[in-house]
């Protein structure tokens, strides 16, 4: 699976001009299952999220994880994590995992940062999306459960 984790101070996404998940201080996950992608895969994808070190402590130094500071994730699905652009000059998300499981791995990734007591709130699978942040810092960090 593949997350790029943005550190924020708050985000929203909505569908069709209504808000379907937010969040405040915490981070803004989108997640892409890839083909062959396990649920054990989802598991440590969300075990690591939860325990990295991305926020301030009292002296400024990113020392802190998402356990430590209480803060929230909105999760969003976001299959052209699966890019290949290494040919051409259109994307192919070939590797992306098929939709009926790409769902149920997000979904069974969201449920997983829940399991540990993090607030989570989701965006729509499949859904045309939009995105609203307030990134903080900025950090952004991508994750990948392969390699």
């Amino acid at each position: 699976m593949r997350a790029l984790l943005q550190r924020v101070r708050s985000a929203r996404v909505e569908v069709e001009g209504r808000a379907v998940g937010q969040c405040g201080a915490g981070l803004l996950v989108l997640v892409c299952a890839m083909q062959g992608d396990t649920e054990a895969q989802a598991e440590a994808l969300a075990a690591k999220i939860h325990k990295l070190r991305i926020f301030r402590d009292a002296a400024g130094k990113m020392n802190l994880a998402l356990k430590d500071t209480g803060g929230a994730a909105l999760v969003v699905s976001q299959f052209t994590l699966a890019a290949d652009t290494r040919n051409g000059n259109r994307p192919g998300f070939s590797t992306a995992a098929p939709p009926a499981e790409g769902e149920r791995l997000y979904l069974h990734f969201a449920q997983c940062l829940r399991a540990l007591g993090v607030m989570v709130e989701t965006g729509r699978f499949g859904a045309e999306m939009e995105v609203h942040l307030v990134n903080d810092g900025p950090v952004t960090i991508w994750l990948d459960t392969e390699g």
